[in-house]
């Protein structure tokens, strides 16, 4: 019996280090988060710490922690109480004798029982997305809102498909194994044995009296999350961005992971990319082209690039300005930005352009400027 009290001074040890700690900081998370924020904490956090998974030291003892910090302020009630008065608040509202649940049951709760620890996890398909945002946003780095529709256990069941525990049953028909045991007669004293799935149960080994009000059996429900996508300066075209465990939930396996691969959305102007290069397009006039000019250009960012060409600009000549293009990904450092010159050529000339050309190619005292 002594390993019976070993195991229960280290729960009480265990509860006493989790009442400690600040357990929105065990979930990394604000005070200020929702209903859905915790839930995606624990469920990133608790396959990050399980035991079977994480075998360093003092993991199993941050897998207990995540699992009463999320047992807490998933509970409105808990919650609220929690953030009034803390943890001798809800000893209080539980009579001196706060109840910590077990962190595997929690665990088996919030994954649908999906996580066996005896076999290899199911996992769900990992969804795809092509995602397309402005070049700006990749040129600076921006926090993007967006949502997805997915499917989620339900919450009335948990995932159960009935509408209470007491409404699932064992399959009379295979004795809760998932299958049917036949033997058949060959010869005379010769049978042979075979088996099939229950189709009472399907192979689950379990049959529901009532289903549950709310999914009507179906065990998950649709559901918007929210996200926020965060692009870091100089996010490289076609980046994938995973989101750990945020596909579609299903009671029979792990969710998947949804995948957003960032592109430049294909907005109407002048500005290009190709890897770490930017790439504009800036029109001139005849003048411009022969005599020189200056100009400014307004970057991505809002900040100025001074443009001043002395001389003869070639149609199609491309300028190169070190250092102007997008922030190379994770450093400090920047690509370069390709000016390409576009050269119109006027309808009529004005009389200021004839001025300026006259006085370019035949100087000051030249009279005979109609000429041109």
């Amino acid at each position: 019996m002594h390993w019976v009290s070993n195991v229960a001074i280290l729960w009480l040890l265990f509860a006493v280090l989790v009442s400690a700690a600040d357990l929105y900081k065990v979930l990394e998370l604000s005070k200020h988060a929702s209903e859905q924020d915790i839930r995606k904490a624990y469920k990133r956090l608790s396959r990050k710490y399980h035991p079977d998974k994480n075998t360093d030291p003092g993991a199993e003892d941050k897998f207990v922690d995540i699992a009463h910090a999320y047992e807490v302020l998933s509970d409105s009630t808990k919650r609220q109480i929690y953030d009034r008065h803390g943890e001798e608040g809800l000893r209080a509202h539980e009579g001196g004798q706060q109840h910590h649940a077990n962190p595997f049951d929690i665990f088996s709760n919030v994954f649908g029982g999906a996580f066996n620890t005896q076999q290899q996890v199911r996992r769900g398909q990992t969804a795809l997305i092509e995602f397309e945002v402005s070049l700006a946003d990749m040129y600076m780095g921006a926090n993007i809102d967006f949502t997805m529709r997915k499917k989620i256990l339900c919450d009335h069941c948990r995932g159960s498909g009935a509408a209470s525990d007491g409404d699932i049953h064992t399959c009379s028909g295979c004795g809760g194994h998932g299958v049917k045991t036949f033997k058949q007669q060959i010869f005379p004293g010769m049978f042979a044995q075979s088996q099939s799935t229950c189709n009472d149960c399907g192979g689950r080994g379990r049959v529901i009296k009532k289903l549950c009000p709310h999914c009507k059996g179906e065990k998950v429900v649709e559901h918007t999350q929210h996200y926020t996508l965060e692009l870091q300066p100089g996010t490289p075209e076609g980046f994938d961005v995973v989101f750990e465990g945020e596909g579609d939930e299903n009671p029979d396996w792990e969710a998947g992971d949804v995948v957003l691969r960032v592109r430049s959305r294909k907005d109407k102007g002048a500005w290009s990319r190709k890897e770490s290069s930017l790439y504009w397009r800036e029109t001139i006039g005849v003048d411009e082209a022969l005599l020189g000019f200056q100009r400014n250009i307004t970057h991505l960012d809002g900040h100025v690039v001074e443009i001043n060409r002395q001389g003869v600009t070639q149609p199609s000549y491309v300028q190169t300005i070190e250092g102007e293009g997008m922030p190379l990904h994770q450093t400090d450092n920047f690509g370069d930005l390709f000016i390409e010159y576009n050269v119109v050529l006027p309808v009529e000339l004005s009389s200021d352009i004839r001025q300026k050309l006259a006085e370019a190619f035949y100087g000051s005292s030249h009279r005979d400027r109609d000429e041109l």
